[in-house]
């Protein structure tokens, strides 16, 4: 069984900048494609930033490049998004899960794999 769990959220003002970790147990880490999504009330969930196992190759929705990075630590299972210069628009629950595949136009996730999520809160 997949075990995700989130950490880092919480409110920060416009601007500033939160680190998001996640923790993985039951998946064989060697080859998982990772990935940070966010659904935001009222809205659907949507892919933020995916990550290879290399970890080379990443994607970026256009509203986070050039403020969030995505990293990966294999020998720990940890997934780490790094958000800088946070915007209202930012403000979303955002989930950790193993991703089915990306390319440069979307990361899709796996159903197998959501934890429970952390919320982060961007205020003006």
């Amino acid at each position: 069984q997949v075990q995700v769990a989130e950490s880092g959220g919480g409110l920060m003002q416009a601007g500033g900048s939160l680190r998001l970790s996640c923790t993985v147990s039951g998946l064989p880490f060697h080859g998982a494609l990772m990935g940070w999504f966010r659904q935001a009330p009222g809205k659907e969930r949507e892919g933020v930033a995916c990550i290879s196992y290399d970890p080379t190759l990443t994607y970026y929705r256009d509203s986070v490049k050039g403020r969030f990075t995505i990293s990966r630590d294999n020998a720990k299972k940890t997934v780490t998004l790094q958000m800088n210069s946070l915007k209202t628009d930012d403000t979303a629950m955002y989930y950790c899960a193993a991703v089915k595949f990306f390319n440069s136009m979307e990361c899709v996730g796996r159903d197998d794999s959501w934890g429970q999520g952390t919320q982060v809160t961007v205020s003006s």
